[in-house]
Protein backbone atom coordinates (compact mmCIF):
# COMPACT_ATOMS: atom_id res chain seq x y z
CA UNK A 1 0.00 0.00 0.00
CA UNK A 2 2.85 2.36 0.85
CA UNK A 3 4.52 1.62 -2.48
CA UNK A 4 1.29 2.45 -4.34
CA UNK A 5 0.75 5.66 -2.35
CA UNK A 6 4.32 6.88 -2.32
CA UNK A 7 5.56 5.85 -5.77
CA UNK A 8 2.81 4.92 -8.21
CA UNK A 9 0.36 7.73 -7.53
CA UNK A 10 2.95 10.54 -7.67
CA UNK A 11 4.27 9.15 -10.96
CA UNK A 12 0.77 9.06 -12.42
CA UNK A 13 0.10 12.64 -11.25
CA UNK A 14 3.38 13.90 -12.71
CA UNK A 15 2.57 12.15 -15.99
CA UNK A 16 -0.91 13.67 -16.21
CA UNK A 17 -0.02 17.12 -14.86
CA UNK A 18 0.39 19.87 -17.46
CA UNK A 19 2.82 22.71 -17.05
CA UNK A 20 0.85 25.95 -17.14
CA UNK A 21 2.34 29.45 -17.09
CA UNK A 22 1.99 31.32 -13.79
CA UNK A 23 0.59 34.43 -15.49
CA UNK A 24 -2.08 32.62 -17.51
CA UNK A 25 -4.84 34.45 -15.60
CA UNK A 26 -5.01 37.97 -14.21
CA UNK A 27 -7.13 38.92 -11.20
CA UNK A 28 -8.76 42.34 -11.50
CA UNK A 29 -7.78 44.46 -8.45
CA UNK A 30 -11.13 46.26 -8.64
CA UNK A 31 -13.74 43.54 -9.20
CA UNK A 32 -11.74 40.42 -8.35
CA UNK A 33 -12.71 38.68 -11.59
CA UNK A 34 -10.21 36.37 -13.31
CA UNK A 35 -9.43 37.27 -16.89
CA UNK A 36 -7.34 35.40 -19.45
CA UNK A 37 -3.96 37.15 -19.77
CA UNK A 38 -3.99 37.17 -23.57
CA UNK A 39 -7.40 38.87 -23.58
CA UNK A 40 -6.13 41.61 -21.25
CA UNK A 41 -2.97 42.06 -23.31
CA UNK A 42 -4.98 42.37 -26.52
CA UNK A 43 -7.15 44.97 -24.79
CA UNK A 44 -4.10 47.15 -23.93
CA UNK A 45 -4.11 45.79 -20.35
CA UNK A 46 -7.58 47.11 -19.59
CA UNK A 47 -9.85 44.59 -17.82
CA UNK A 48 -12.80 44.12 -20.22
CA UNK A 49 -15.54 43.80 -17.60
CA UNK A 50 -14.60 46.39 -14.97
CA UNK A 51 -12.67 48.74 -17.30
CA UNK A 52 -9.83 48.77 -14.74
CA UNK A 53 -6.57 50.09 -16.24
CA UNK A 54 -3.70 47.77 -15.33
CA UNK A 55 -0.09 48.94 -15.36
CA UNK A 56 1.58 48.73 -18.75
CA UNK A 57 5.25 48.04 -19.46
CA UNK A 58 7.25 50.72 -21.24
CA UNK A 59 7.88 48.66 -24.38
CA UNK A 60 4.22 47.69 -24.75
CA UNK A 61 3.17 51.31 -24.21
CA UNK A 62 5.47 52.58 -26.94
CA UNK A 63 4.29 49.93 -29.39
CA UNK A 64 0.68 50.86 -28.69
CA UNK A 65 1.39 54.52 -29.40
CA UNK A 66 3.34 54.45 -32.67
CA UNK A 67 1.99 53.54 -36.10
CA UNK A 68 2.25 49.78 -36.67
CA UNK A 69 4.16 49.54 -33.38
CA UNK A 70 7.34 50.71 -35.13
CA UNK A 71 9.61 53.25 -33.44
CA UNK A 72 13.25 54.20 -33.01
CA UNK A 73 14.60 53.32 -29.58
CA UNK A 74 16.53 56.44 -28.51
CA UNK A 75 19.92 55.59 -26.90
CA UNK A 76 20.12 56.93 -23.36
CA UNK A 77 23.17 58.35 -21.53
CA UNK A 78 25.06 56.14 -19.09
CA UNK A 79 25.30 57.20 -15.45
CA UNK A 80 27.24 55.99 -12.39
CA UNK A 81 25.60 52.81 -11.12
CA UNK A 82 25.86 53.23 -7.34
CA UNK A 83 27.46 56.57 -6.40
CA UNK A 84 26.64 56.27 -2.68
CA UNK A 85 27.43 52.54 -2.29
CA UNK A 86 23.98 52.26 -0.74
CA UNK A 87 22.82 49.21 1.17
CA UNK A 88 19.69 48.48 3.19
CA UNK A 89 18.37 44.91 3.34
CA UNK A 90 20.10 44.38 -0.01
CA UNK A 91 22.80 46.19 -1.90
CA UNK A 92 21.51 48.76 -4.38
CA UNK A 93 23.47 47.15 -7.23
CA UNK A 94 21.68 43.87 -6.48
CA UNK A 95 18.30 45.59 -6.56
CA UNK A 96 19.19 47.06 -9.95
CA UNK A 97 20.18 43.63 -11.27
CA UNK A 98 16.88 42.15 -10.08
CA UNK A 99 14.86 44.98 -11.65
CA UNK A 100 16.74 44.68 -14.95
CA UNK A 101 16.23 40.91 -15.03
CA UNK A 102 12.52 41.33 -14.26
CA UNK A 103 11.75 44.06 -16.81
CA UNK A 104 14.46 43.62 -19.43
CA UNK A 105 15.10 47.38 -19.27
CA UNK A 106 18.16 49.27 -18.08
CA UNK A 107 16.14 51.68 -15.96
CA UNK A 108 12.69 53.12 -15.34
CA UNK A 109 12.35 55.40 -18.40
CA UNK A 110 12.39 54.46 -22.07
CA UNK A 111 12.26 56.95 -24.99
CA UNK A 112 11.04 56.30 -28.52
CA UNK A 113 10.74 58.34 -31.72
CA UNK A 114 8.37 57.59 -34.57
CA UNK A 115 5.05 58.51 -36.15
CA UNK A 116 1.64 58.70 -34.49
CA UNK A 117 -1.10 58.91 -37.11
CA UNK A 118 1.49 60.20 -39.57
CA UNK A 119 2.79 62.89 -37.21
CA UNK A 120 6.40 62.62 -36.01
CA UNK A 121 6.53 62.44 -32.23
CA UNK A 122 8.96 61.80 -29.37
CA UNK A 123 7.52 59.76 -26.49
CA UNK A 124 8.93 58.96 -23.07
CA UNK A 125 7.46 56.21 -20.87
CA UNK A 126 8.07 55.54 -17.20
CA UNK A 127 7.82 51.89 -16.16
CA UNK A 128 6.45 51.36 -12.64
CA UNK A 129 7.64 47.75 -12.66
CA UNK A 130 11.24 48.99 -12.52
CA UNK A 131 11.69 49.83 -8.83
CA UNK A 132 8.37 51.62 -8.68
CA UNK A 133 9.27 53.91 -11.56
CA UNK A 134 11.49 55.79 -9.13
CA UNK A 135 13.33 58.87 -10.36
CA UNK A 136 17.08 58.35 -10.19
CA UNK A 137 19.99 59.63 -12.24
CA UNK A 138 19.37 57.25 -15.14
CA UNK A 139 15.65 58.06 -15.28
CA UNK A 140 16.36 61.79 -15.04
CA UNK A 141 18.90 61.60 -17.88
CA UNK A 142 16.37 59.64 -19.96
CA UNK A 143 13.67 62.29 -19.50
CA UNK A 144 16.15 65.04 -20.36
CA UNK A 145 17.31 63.09 -23.42
CA UNK A 146 13.71 62.73 -24.55
CA UNK A 147 13.09 66.46 -24.22
CA UNK A 148 16.34 67.28 -26.04
CA UNK A 149 15.47 64.81 -28.82
CA UNK A 150 12.12 66.55 -29.28
CA UNK A 151 13.91 69.89 -29.66
CA UNK A 152 16.53 68.48 -32.05
CA UNK A 153 14.00 66.67 -34.23
CA UNK A 154 11.42 69.44 -34.13
CA UNK A 155 8.61 67.41 -32.55
CA UNK A 156 6.28 67.56 -29.59
CA UNK A 157 7.18 65.51 -26.51
CA UNK A 158 4.73 63.20 -24.75
CA UNK A 159 5.61 61.83 -21.31
CA UNK A 160 3.78 58.89 -19.75
CA UNK A 161 4.41 59.31 -16.02
CA UNK A 162 4.19 56.45 -13.52
CA UNK A 163 6.22 56.70 -10.35
CA UNK A 164 6.32 56.35 -6.60
CA UNK A 165 8.75 59.26 -6.33
CA UNK A 166 12.50 59.81 -6.00
CA UNK A 167 14.88 56.85 -5.68
CA UNK A 168 16.07 56.88 -2.07
CA UNK A 169 19.16 54.77 -2.82
CA UNK A 170 20.65 57.70 -4.74
CA UNK A 171 19.94 60.38 -2.14
CA UNK A 172 20.57 63.96 -3.28
CA UNK A 173 21.59 62.75 -6.76
CA UNK A 174 17.99 61.62 -7.20
CA UNK A 175 16.54 64.88 -5.87
CA UNK A 176 18.70 66.89 -8.27
CA UNK A 177 16.81 65.33 -11.19
CA UNK A 178 13.77 67.42 -10.28
CA UNK A 179 15.32 70.83 -11.16
CA UNK A 180 17.34 69.31 -14.04
CA UNK A 181 14.23 67.93 -15.77
CA UNK A 182 12.43 71.21 -15.08
CA UNK A 183 15.17 73.13 -16.91
CA UNK A 184 14.89 70.68 -19.85
CA UNK A 185 11.13 71.31 -20.02
CA UNK A 186 11.81 75.04 -20.18
CA UNK A 187 14.17 74.46 -23.12
CA UNK A 188 11.42 72.60 -24.95
CA UNK A 189 9.05 75.45 -24.20
CA UNK A 190 11.60 77.99 -25.47
CA UNK A 191 11.69 76.01 -28.72
CA UNK A 192 7.88 76.41 -28.86
CA UNK A 193 7.21 72.69 -28.97
CA UNK A 194 4.21 71.13 -27.18
CA UNK A 195 4.72 69.11 -24.03
CA UNK A 196 1.92 66.70 -23.12
CA UNK A 197 1.91 64.65 -19.92
CA UNK A 198 -0.16 61.49 -19.53
CA UNK A 199 -0.63 60.54 -15.87
CA UNK A 200 -0.96 56.82 -15.27
CA UNK A 201 -1.52 54.92 -12.04
CA UNK A 202 0.26 55.97 -9.86
CA UNK A 203 2.01 59.31 -10.44
CA UNK A 204 3.32 60.53 -7.09
CA UNK A 205 6.26 62.02 -5.20
CA UNK A 206 9.08 64.01 -6.77
CA UNK A 207 7.91 63.21 -10.30
CA UNK A 208 4.64 65.03 -9.60
CA UNK A 209 6.66 67.88 -8.08
CA UNK A 210 8.67 68.34 -11.28
CA UNK A 211 8.19 67.39 -14.95
CA UNK A 212 4.87 65.55 -14.50
CA UNK A 213 3.06 68.79 -13.65
CA UNK A 214 4.73 71.09 -16.19
CA UNK A 215 2.90 69.99 -19.32
CA UNK A 216 1.01 72.27 -21.66
CA UNK A 217 -1.81 69.72 -21.41
CA UNK A 218 -2.32 67.10 -18.71
CA UNK A 219 -4.14 63.89 -19.57
CA UNK A 220 -4.96 61.20 -17.01
CA UNK A 221 -6.03 57.59 -17.38
CA UNK A 222 -9.25 56.64 -15.54
CA UNK A 223 -8.83 55.95 -11.84
CA UNK A 224 -5.15 56.92 -11.70
CA UNK A 225 -3.72 58.03 -8.35
CA UNK A 226 -2.04 61.42 -8.82
CA UNK A 227 -0.46 63.52 -6.09
CA UNK A 228 2.65 64.25 -4.05
CA UNK A 229 1.98 62.43 -0.77
CA UNK A 230 -0.43 59.50 -0.60
CA UNK A 231 -3.97 59.78 0.82
CA UNK A 232 -3.12 57.81 3.96
CA UNK A 233 -0.20 60.12 4.79
CA UNK A 234 -2.38 63.19 4.25
CA UNK A 235 -5.16 61.81 6.46
CA UNK A 236 -2.68 61.06 9.25
CA UNK A 237 -1.20 64.56 8.94
CA UNK A 238 -4.38 66.65 8.88
CA UNK A 239 -6.41 64.13 10.97
CA UNK A 240 -9.44 64.49 8.74
CA UNK A 241 -11.29 62.16 6.42
CA UNK A 242 -10.55 62.93 2.77
CA UNK A 243 -13.34 63.32 0.18
CA UNK A 244 -14.41 60.32 -1.86
CA UNK A 245 -12.12 59.76 -4.83
CA UNK A 246 -9.54 62.26 -3.54
CA UNK A 247 -6.36 62.34 -5.72
CA UNK A 248 -7.98 60.18 -8.41
CA UNK A 249 -8.12 61.30 -12.05
CA UNK A 250 -11.80 62.18 -12.11
CA UNK A 251 -11.63 64.20 -8.88
CA UNK A 252 -8.57 66.13 -10.10
CA UNK A 253 -10.21 66.84 -13.46
CA UNK A 254 -13.27 68.26 -11.71
CA UNK A 255 -11.01 70.47 -9.56
CA UNK A 256 -8.76 71.71 -12.37
CA UNK A 257 -5.53 69.79 -11.73
CA UNK A 258 -5.70 67.75 -14.96
CA UNK A 259 -7.32 68.78 -18.23
CA UNK A 260 -9.00 65.55 -19.28
CA UNK A 261 -9.47 61.91 -18.36
CA UNK A 262 -9.05 59.69 -21.41
CA UNK A 263 -9.56 55.95 -21.78
CA UNK A 264 -6.38 54.10 -22.80
CA UNK A 265 -7.96 53.08 -26.11
CA UNK A 266 -8.41 56.76 -27.00
CA UNK A 267 -5.07 58.16 -25.81
CA UNK A 268 -3.23 57.63 -29.10
CA UNK A 269 -5.86 59.45 -31.15
CA UNK A 270 -6.24 62.17 -28.51
CA UNK A 271 -2.50 62.85 -28.35
CA UNK A 272 -2.24 63.01 -32.15
CA UNK A 273 -5.19 65.40 -32.34
CA UNK A 274 -3.76 67.67 -29.64
CA UNK A 275 -0.31 67.73 -31.23
CA UNK A 276 -1.80 68.69 -34.59
CA UNK A 277 -3.82 71.42 -32.93
CA UNK A 278 -0.85 72.83 -31.00
CA UNK A 279 1.56 72.66 -33.95
CA UNK A 280 -1.04 73.72 -36.54
CA UNK A 281 -0.26 70.61 -38.58
CA UNK A 282 -2.70 69.33 -41.16
CA UNK A 283 -4.99 66.43 -40.22
CA UNK A 284 -3.83 62.98 -41.29
CA UNK A 285 -6.54 62.70 -43.96
CA UNK A 286 -5.63 66.04 -45.50
CA UNK A 287 -1.92 65.19 -45.45
CA UNK A 288 -2.59 61.88 -47.19
CA UNK A 289 -4.70 63.59 -49.85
Amino acid sequence: MNWISNVVRPKIRSFLRRDTPENLWIKCPDSGQLVFHKDVEANLFVIPGSNYHMRMAAGARLKSMFDDGVFEDIPLPEVPVDPLKFRDEKRYVDRLKDARAKTGAQDAVKVGFGEVEGLKLTVGVQDFDFMGGSLGMAAGEAVIKGLETAVERDTAFVMFAASGGARMQEGMFSLMQMPRTTVAVQRLRAARKPYIVVHTNPTTGGVTASYAMLGDIHIAEPGALIGFAGPRVIEQTIREKLPEGFQRSEYLRDHGMVDMVVHRHEIRATVARLCRLLTKARPATAAAA
